[in-house]
């Protein structure tokens, strides 16, 4: 079999702290801890929002030209001296994570060098744009999206709901789970803090209803106010800790100033805010899998999300959680109710979330993946598929 060599192609990777630059950050060091080349081809900033795994070759980019998302970047192709990188590294694997101009020429690359390529589908794109009020190219943005991925020996997908959704949408290749993990041990019930919950301003009997993410609108950060202020205006106990930062933010505070703002949060700060709360509210339907819906579960909460692809992978009605119709806010309210009114019933949920985190450990998921890899490598030649 070929030797693994493998040129990761993504539009995030050290430019913006989210989901997707994380695991993408993960998978290189894992490769390079099991001494697999590896080079990463992606945009960046003067000034990135982390220190980056691996050795990354920037691509010309420009700032995604839709409101409120201008800290992402679009590629807009391979330049010559990023061409030149490539052809040194000799990759025998092309893993492309964004079907953007970059990742376009990227597969053009590998298909005219006869190098195998695979995908991972970490964002569903279309369902941002009726933020956006672009619903009328969701039909050829599908079209191209299945085009693309069905050039893929592989496509890797967050979640099996996800997967389903794919089908439906004509994708024909072959694709497979990749997971994402959790720190068992970083998010854990043992962080729950009192004095921090005191500090923030909660009592010792409140019941804090966390959100954690990018505070951006197509969050559904209606939803999770409108929630939260329904059940608080009938019980003076139930209080809103919101983590995170984004272009939403100080609207949201002024619609909701009763609730405590943490500002972004990280590492040990991330995992003490998300074990000192009580539940978890992630009314997101745009995920392909909740990577905070899992943190949050290892952190021993009882999760509220939307039953929709990506998040109904993790939470199991009655269980761990509940699922809520998707952008139906009095539905949201009505299961937070219910949680929040059964308090064995919220701690026997608690246990059950900690129990099905540490079933997603990232060695193991990681190393899953690079099975896949090898697996592909064996498969025809882009030449041959296409």
């Amino acid at each position: 079999m070929k030797e693994l060599r493998v040129a990761l192609f993504t539009g995030n990777y050290n430019h913006i702290k989210d989901g997707v630059s994380l695991t993408l950050n993960r998978l290189v060091k894992f490769l390079e801890d099991q001494g697999i080349p590896v080079l990463v081809f992606g945009p960046t900033i003067k000034e990135p929002a982390l220190n980056h795994n691996g050795r990354l070759v920037p691509l010309p980019s420009i700032r995604m030209p839709v409101s409120n998302r201008g800290e992402y970047r679009v590629t807009t192709g391979l330049s010559v001296k990023a061409e030149q990188e490539l052809e040194e590294f000799n990759p025998t694997l092309v893993h492309i994570a964004t079907p953007d101009r970059g990742g376009y020429k990227a597969l053009k690359w590998a298909q005219k060098n006869n190098v195998q390529v695979v995908g991972s589908y970490h964002t569903h794109f279309t369902s941002y744009l009726k933020y956006y009020g672009l619903n009328f190219i969701e039909f050829i943005a599908w079209r191209y999206l299945s085009w693309f991925y069905s050039s893929c020996a592989h496509v890797y997908v967050p979640s099996q709901s996800m997967i389903d959704e794919l089908i439906t949408q004509g994708f024909d290749t072959k694709m497979k789970i990749w997971a994402r993990g959790v720190n068992t041990k970083l998010f854990s019930p043992d962080k729950r803090d009192e004095q921090w919950r005191a500090e923030m301003g909660f009592k010792k009997d409140d019941i804090v209803v966390s959100f954690v993410s990018r505070l951006v609108w197509e969050k559904e950060l209606n939803t999770f106010r409108y929630s939260v202020q329904q059940l608080a205006s009938n019980n003076k106990n139930v209080k809103a800790l919101v983590v995170g930062d984004g272009p939403a933010k100080q609207e949201l505070q002024e619609l909701m100033p009763e609730a405590c703002y943490t500002g972004f949060l990280e590492g040990e700060d991330l995992a003490r805010a998300y074990a000192s709360s009580d539940v978890f509210l992630f009314p997101s339907h745009t995920e392909t899998f909740g990577n905070v819906t899992l943190e949050a579960m290892s952190s021993g909460l009882p999760c509220l999300v939307a039953d929709a692809t990506g998040s109904k992978s993790l939470v199991e009605h009655g269980v761990n959680g509940c699922l809520a119709e998707p952008g139906n806010k009095a539905d949201f309210a009505k299961k937070l109710s219910l949680i929040v009114s059964e308090k064995e019933l919220r701690e026997q949920m608690k246990k059950e979330s900690r129990n099905k985190a540490l079933k997603y450990e990232w060695d193991e998921i990681n190393g899953k993946l690079v099975e896949n890899y090898k697996e592909a490598l064996s498969l025809p030649s882009p030449k041959n598929y296409l």
